[in-house]
């Protein structure tokens, strides 16, 4: 078991893969909240994220069943992914790693649509004017909200969402912006907002959330923020120093 690359009261951030990591307990997390790598080309310090779509496939059943076997029996998961992607050939991420997530266990609840706002600019249409090969892309991304085995939370817990809150956040498509790379730093950041509003809709004062992909930190950020004991797991040494930046 490794000792955490950095530890602040309920925060622990481990400098692993999350395939290979043993510092996390089986059953012991109560929601996942991650955004994993796309297979876009995205250009991260560690991770290849130009593989073949079939080895993305792969990479993705393996995690999502090692975050399986550590998720409590009411445990559940919120996993934002593209829609789609056009890039290296049009491919249905969503409904694939979702297929990919049933196959394993993981019992589907939702999916919450995140309008991101900021991601709309086009370089290409396609055969302009023309049915000849016209391109369709959604400028939005999906929150899938998975569970294990039982939806209704097993043990009754401190909620700290309001009531404006619960109404909002209960109407599956969310509208706010995404974040800047240049700001923080990262190639592929989400906003502290995302990991916010899973958390306090899906999780109790005091639960035990788990990035497995934590980049820049935003979901241990949002935990810190709202009492909740936070593990992210990161395998770029240079992203957990940036992410201990970003929590202290």
């Amino acid at each position: 078991m490794k000792k955490p690359f950095f530890e602040d009261n309920d925060i622990r951030l481990f400098n692993d893969d999350i395939l290979n990591c043993k510092s996390v307990q089986k059953e012991s997390i109560d929601l996942i909240i991650t955004s994993p790598p796309y297979t876009l080309d995205i250009k991260y310090s560690s991770f290849d994220d130009k593989m073949s779509y079939e080895t993305y496939l792969q990479f993705s059943e393996d995690w999502l069943t090692k975050v399986y076997n550590l998720s409590k029996e009411d445990g559940r998961m919120c996993l934002n992914i593209p829609l789609d992607k056009n890039k290296g050939g049009q491919q249905s991420v969503y409904a694939d790693i979702a297929t990919i997530a049933k196959k394993i266990g993981w019992n589907y609840h939702s999916t919450i649509i995140w309008n991101e706002q900021n991601i709309s600019r086009r370089t290409a249409w396609g055969s302009w004017m023309s049915a000849s090969a016209p391109y369709v892309i959604a400028p939005v991304e999906v929150i899938v909200i998975l569970y294990k085995k039982v939806w209704k939370k097993k043990n009754k817990g401190e909620s700290d969402i309001t009531r404006e809150e619960f109404m909002e956040w209960t109407n599956g498509v969310w509208n706010f912006s995404g974040e800047s790379k240049k700001r923080i730093g990262h190639p592929a950041p989400f906003p502290v907002e995302l990991p916010k509003r899973c958390i306090k809709l899906f999780s109790y004062v005091g639960d035990t959330i788990l990035d497995p992909f934590v980049g820049s930190g935003s979901t241990l950020i949002a935990c810190k923020e709202a009492n909740r004991k936070g593990i992210g797991v990161e395998i770029d040494e240079k992203y957990c120093l940036l992410a201990k930046e970003r929590i202290i």
